[in-house]
């Protein structure tokens, strides 16, 4: 141990200059990659208010009453969400099930931003926000703002009522007569994806 030591004082002050400037290096570049931002993180769409309004102007009534209450979340449970769909009736319904706590959902949302104003004037669009808080999910719709409300459903009661309770996101396409034709498990990454499976099951 004494030699070690012995070694160590004989150091030049030139070698311990650049040693430490190696250590000073070394904790910049993990400070850097610590606070640099995170660019893989989903990304809002970001469309614009009047980019919205003038998508979906002129949708029928059942469909407006929606937009009016773009990205709000709803109470009022099994009994309020079924009164919905009655009054959809005659309009396809596309569910979309999700929780701010999903990081899936983050990576969809996106996609879903921008499906609900292409179609939003012939397919009504509803958020089902399961097992979450609202603060949280409030916080997560700021996020993501889109053009149809949710219903709040910490319970999965309305979940169950739909089936959907294998896990989030899921997505359950209704037809204009009310029945359930088809259940998506798993989030759709790309609009492509989306678009082809409102086409086939909603606007068939």
């Amino acid at each position: 141990m004494a030699s070690r030591v012995a070694t160590l004082s004989t150091v030049s002050p030139r070698k311990r200059l650049a040693a430490l400037g190696v250590l000073l290096v070394a904790l910049i570049l993990v400070a850097l990659l610590l606070t640099r931002p995170n660019t893989s993180a989903p990304r809002s769409a970001n469309l614009s208010r009047s980019t919205v309004a003038t998508a979906l102007a002129g949708s029928p009534a059942a469909l407006a009453s929606l937009h009016t209450q773009s990205n709000q979340l709803l109470g009022g449970g099994t009994t309020a969400f079924k009164a919905r769909l009655k009054a959809l009736r005659g309009h396809p319904v596309v569910v979309n099930e999700w929780a701010s706590w999903c990081e899936p959902c983050q990576t969809e949302f996106p996609v879903f931003q921008r499906a609900s104003v292409d179609f939003g004037r012939r397919v009504a669009f509803i958020g089902l926000d399961a097992r979450d808080t609202n603060g949280a999910a409030g916080a997560f719709l700021h996020r993501f703002p889109v053009s149809y409300p949710s219903y709040a459903d910490p319970s999965q009661r309305i979940g169950r009522f739909l089936k959907a309770v294998g896990g989030v996101p899921q997505t359950v396409y209704i037809n204009r007569k009310g029945e359930q034709v088809f259940d998506h498990a798993g989030p759709y990454e790309t609009a492509a994806s989306l678009k082809a499976d409102i086409q086939r099951y909603a606007l068939r």
